[in-house]
């Protein structure tokens, strides 16, 4: 009987120490959030997920049915997106009240992600983490009264013109809803 709760309680121990790493990788801290991206048509061109990790929020976009190109990505201050120009989306989530850019002395602003490159084939993926901001919680977390959304542009950000970046119209929008 011992030498079978041994080898019981062995391997477990052997199975828990070999999954760590990958429950560990997985693990989030408060909360998910995914926005399904769609043109002025409504036709969808993407999804991003936001998880909440320790150092910022994580995004991850993917988009398909895009121009080839180089295309900014920002978060909006209003979860709103009315088509075909989104505009409804607001401007750059903004909380600290800087400038635009990360190539500005004085920015960027909380939205201000890297730009996605679009292949011929037009898909494109980018991944990022918005250091020090939260989903929720905190003095100025993305789930506030109005919400937010996931824009994709016509252009590539220049990562220093306020207050856009120079980065064109809106290709794309995406309310980010919890999950």
């Amino acid at each position: 009987m011992f030498k079978i709760s041994f080898a019981a309680t062995s391997l477990l121990f052997v199975g828990c120490a070999f999954g760590a790493p990958a429950l560990a990788h997985e693990h989030h801290h408060g909360g998910k959030a995914i926005a399904d991206i769609v043109d002025g048509q409504g036709q969808t061109k993407g999804q991003a997920i936001l998880t909440q990790h320790k150092d910022g929020i994580h995004v991850d976009v993917k988009a398909v049915g895009l121009p080839a190109g180089v295309h900014a990505v920002h978060i909006h201050t209003t979860g709103t997106c009315t088509g075909p120009d989104f505009t409804s989306a607001g401007g750059h989530w903004n909380p600290g009240k800087k400038q635009h850019g990360h190539d500005n002395p004085a920015g960027a602003h909380k939205g201000d992600m890297p730009n996605m490159t679009v292949g011929a084939d037009g898909t494109g993926m980018l991944t990022t983490t918005v250091k020090g901001a939260t989903l929720k919680g905190g003095s100025e977390p993305l789930f506030d009264a109005d919400g937010a959304a996931i824009v994709v542009h016509a252009a590539a950000d220049d990562y220093k013109t306020d207050p856009t970046g120079n980065a064109g119209g809106r290709l794309g929008c995406g309310i980010v809803k919890a999950e």
